[in-house]
């Protein structure tokens, strides 16, 4: 495989076999670690959205803004090896097959353990207790279009990243005969005339909806991809300094309104955050800056992104075990809550999901 030009100034691998970009895996691990964390903070800090917490833990309530990481980062992943061979898929079926495989034993299985916690402890936050409807809907994916009890609070966004799977085909058609503009057009367009003409969507919380709302996203990261066939001269542009720069502005926004705002007007947010993200993971891609990439790319982290999936569907369950049996009768205030149900819960979500993959995700990757 021919390797991906890079500025003479950096010092590349050639592109893995398997086209996995360096770095994307410890982003994902970091991500996936972070709401967990989240779910930490949150279980300790009541008032959402409002901050309840210190103010120097105020970073922990932006929860979403993960999951729009995690969205524009699999639009990304998918598109890297349809971008080097001229946006062909390389067989519909077969795309199919690689993502059911890579989705649906670890989520089943999540699925399964999530709703007999939910039914042991009824009283638990973050879940309900299951119920006939909630496991058909969930079980087929369904929780983005119909509404039933949730036995995992995390499984909001694993339907409407399956849904924008099924788009990834189409999207790529689009890029492949009218270009990168017009597919961004074509998917983002209707989110924000359904938002202006709509006031409410973009301000109320939902229960269902959100795969709409976050397609822009998703192509946003399969549009982004193409730098990975693109020309010397647009690899070498400064890629980071574009993403700072496009974070900015969003970021500051936050900051000065406040997380009730921003929680208020997520819907708005993640449109104006995603090209930041998208510009950072085309800077990962080029390898710059270098010692990013390579600390991303370092053992451990790269360890953890490879069960990242398994460590966002497990990790909510023991979270709220831990916050409410363990730690809330002997905790004597919100921040040692805090502290002591992050040291208890952190490391027993990353064994758990470390076996979990190894039982349920890793066996399936074999088959492609």
């Amino acid at each position: 495989m021919t390797a991906v030009p890079v500025p003479p100034y950096t010092t590349v691998r050639p592109p893995r076999a398997d086209h996995r970009i360096p770095g994307l895996d410890g982003l994902r691990g970091l991500t996936a670690l972070y709401v967990a964390v989240h779910h930490c903070w949150l279980l300790s800090f009541p008032g959402y959205p409002a901050n309840t917490g210190p103010a120097w833990l105020g970073w922990l309530i932006h929860g979403r803004l993960a999951v729009v990481v995690f969205i524009v980062l699999s639009g990304f992943s998918l598109a890297i090896s349809p971008a080097r061979d001229a946006w062909r898929l390389g067989g519909t079926l077969r795309y199919v097959r690689r993502r059911a495989r890579r989705i649906l034993p670890a989520y089943w299985a999540a699925l399964a353990a999530s709703a007999l916690i939910a039914a042991a402890v009824p009283s638990l936050p973050l879940s309900e207790p299951p119920t006939l409807r909630s496991m058909v809907v969930y079980g087929l994916l369904l929780q983005d279009t119909l509404a039933a009890p949730a036995p995992n609070g995390a499984f909001w966004s694993i339907a409407a990243e399956a849904g924008l799977y099924l788009t990834f085909p189409l999207l790529l058609l689009i890029r492949r005969r009218a270009g990168a503009m017009t597919v961004l057009a074509v998917v983002t367009v209707p989110v924000v005339a359904a938002g202006l003409l709509h006031p409410g969507l973009s301000t109320a919380a939902r229960a269902t909806g959100y795969t709409l709302e976050l397609a822009p996203l998703f192509t946003l990261g399969v549009v982004a991809a193409g730098i990975v066939s693109a020309g010397h001269r647009i690899q070498r542009l400064p890629w980071l300094g574009l993403a700072t720069l496009a974070a900015v502005p969003v970021s500051t926004l936050i900051a000065l309104r406040g997380p009730a705002w921003t929680v208020a007007h997520y819907y708005w947010l993640d449109l104006a955050v995603g090209p930041a993200i998208a510009l950072f993971l085309v800077a990962l891609a080029t390898c710059r800056p270098i010692r990013l990439v390579r600390l991303l790319n370092g053992g451990p982290l790269r360890a953890l992104g490879g069960f990242s999936y398994s460590l966002y569907l497990v990790h909510m369950p023991i979270v709220a075990l831990i916050s409410t049996l363990i730690v809330a009768p002997h905790a004597g205030s919100r921040p040692a809550a805090f502290a002591m149900t992050a040291a208890l819960a952190i490391p027993v979500c990353l064994a758990t999901a470390r076996l979990f993959a190894a039982a349920f995700e890793t066996p399936f990757q074999r088959y492609g």
